[in-house]
């Protein structure tokens, strides 16, 4: 039987064609590209990005930075192959005030250790990078980049080539003049390009877990008030990881190592001895780690306040990621006081260390759940 017309429909028009199922499949998997597969490459190096911010944190540690007083991204990949070769490298790190101030005496022994460690994190850092842009250019070659995906990959590169001017800027200010360390405003920006790079990493995993259909609907129902008070805490936690670089920096953890007071007082003595004041901020350890305690009070008690808020929210996931979140900020305000009282040794310090990369993940996934909710069925 012929399908009946409506009275407003004009003779001869003809209705186009609705796409078939496979059609539709096709678009969409155009659109999708290959979502799991880069995301599994993505937690790879969300992997060894962790790996190297472990593997960063001891050789400042151990006094390995300086060692390498050269920086060669390419031809550096090849360590001295014989013995010629390690006396030049060892000449170097002669000429340069570490070694004339702190280390002098040493033997080529004992320079070969340093010179491993540092060795070892620079050819981390080009590990990183060769994974990176083998896992692109086969994602983009073969046009399984889903779409508007190309440029955030893209970004994750060049921060990573970035990363590595400025860890030799870093580098580079040691070795002059009368330091026996690098700057400690240039290793905190240093580490804090790091955890924006994991960040950003971490943030993209979220954010290829979830069909883009499903994260547009959830948007529809996320909870602004708790995604603002998630940003603060970003804010607040990455302020604190900063200025943990500046303690690291100058060793400042190794000293007042009471608590609550630092030398049996609110304020550490002499805290603004150093000429301009401002250097103090960075070059006085009882300043530094001062303003390093009071942040993380402040984040601690903003923690606990935006863990209270989350309570009503009405997803039920979004409320175990706040707790989670709330465990840790817990967790490491510990470890950090024990690290201190414990003059800082290099496992504590690590495992602080270790912390924050949790606690910034926490954060990043609360805010995630908070600005596209996973929708909870009336039976749960």
């Amino acid at each position: 039987m012929a399908e009946k017309r409506s009275i407003f429909e004009e003779v001869g028009a003809e209705k186009p064609a609705a796409p078939t199922a496979r059609e539709t499949g096709v678009i969409d998997k155009a659109a999708r590209g290959a979502r799991g597969a880069i995301r599994f490459w993505l937690m790879g190096l969300f992997a060894l990005v962790v790996v190297m911010i472990a593997v960063g944190g001891l050789t400042r540690l151990t006094d390995s930075g300086l060692s390498i007083t050269e920086w060669r991204p390419v031809t550096g990949a090849l360590p001295p192959m014989n013995a010629a070769a390690w006396d030049a490298e060892f000449e170097k790190y002669r000429a340069i005030p570490e070694y004339q101030l702190q280390n002098k005496g040493m033997s080529l022994a004992e320079f070969k250790v340093i010179y491993w460690w540092e060795w070892g994190h620079r050819q981390f850092g080009r590990v990183i990078g060769l994974v990176w842009a083998a896992g692109f250019l086969f994602f983009w070659l073969t046009k399984r980049i889903p779409t508007g995906w190309t440029l955030r990959l893209l970004s994750l590169g060049a921060l990573g080539g970035i990363q590595g001017a400025v860890g030799w800027w870093m580098v580079s200010s040691g070795l002059s003049g009368t330091m026996l360390d690098v700057a400690s405003y240039r290793l905190a920006t240093h580490l804090g390009l790091a955890f924006v790079i994991l960040g950003l990493i971490a943030w993209y995993v979220m954010q290829l877990s979830r069909p883009e259909r499903e994260l547009m609907q959830a948007r529809r129902i996320r909870e602004p008030r708790l995604q603002a008070l998630s940003t603060v805490l970003i804010a607040g936690a990455f302020l604190q990881i900063l200025l943990g670089a500046l303690v690291a920096g100058i060793d400042a953890g190794r000293n007042y190592t009471d608590w609550p007071l630092m030398a049996g007082g609110i304020l550490p003595p002499d805290m603004w001895q150093i000429t301009p004041a401002w250097r103090n901020l960075f070059e006085n350890d009882g300043t530094v780690q001062f303003f390093h305690r009071v942040t993380g009070y402040l984040v601690f008690l903003f923690g606990l306040f935006l863990w209270w808020r989350s309570r009503a929210s009405a997803h039920e996931r979004t409320r175990r990621a706040f707790d989670w979140l709330a465990v840790m900020i817990f967790g490491q305000a510990v470890i950090g006081i024990v690290t201190v009282m414990n003059s800082a040794p290099w496992h504590l310090a690590i495992f602080h260390q270790f912390l924050a990369v949790v606690l910034w993940v926490l954060a990043l996934r609360a805010r995630h759940l908070a600005q596209y909710p996973i929708a909870q069925s009336i039976r749960g």
